[in-house]
């Protein structure tokens, strides 16, 4: 699959799909972008069932402050619209891999299990604060 490129209007739609999402922050000035980039295109190449996207970030200021980018490269990786990391920095072709193979084993329904869990006792820590 083609690396696509996202905006304020198609990050969203694009975060909420099912699977594996991997996002590339970058800038045409930037050289180590330029280093990643084919890196990036690559395993985009090799892994067709997963989305590759990249986000310009002169063209798309909104979307840079609302995730936090503030060094470039950055790179995202979600599973299911979990953001699994946030890599600053360039990653050479085994890194890339190896963070694509564990995002593909991650198992999802553990992680809802426990973020269950974490609500649920969050939930308990608020109102037992409130004396109730």
């Amino acid at each position: 699959m083609p690396v696509v490129s996202l905006d304020s209007r198609s990050f969203g739609p694009t975060l909420g799909r099912p699977g594996i999402l991997l996002i590339d922050w970058w800038a045409k000035w930037c050289s180590p972008c330029r280093i990643f980039g084919p890196v990036f295109e690559g395993m985009a190449e090799r892994y067709p069932d997963i989305t590759f996207a990249r986000v310009e970030v002169n063209g798309q200021p909104e979307l840079v402050e609302v995730m936090g980018v503030q060094v470039l490269p950055t790179l995202m990786v979600f599973r299911d619209g979990f953001l699994l990391l946030h890599h600053v920095g360039v990653l050479l072709e085994p890194m890339l891999e190896d963070v694509i193979r564990q995002a593909l084993a991650m198992d999802m329904a553990e992680v809802r299990r426990k973020l269950a869990e974490y609500r649920a006792s969050q939930a308990r820590v608020r109102v037992g604060s409130h004396g109730v």
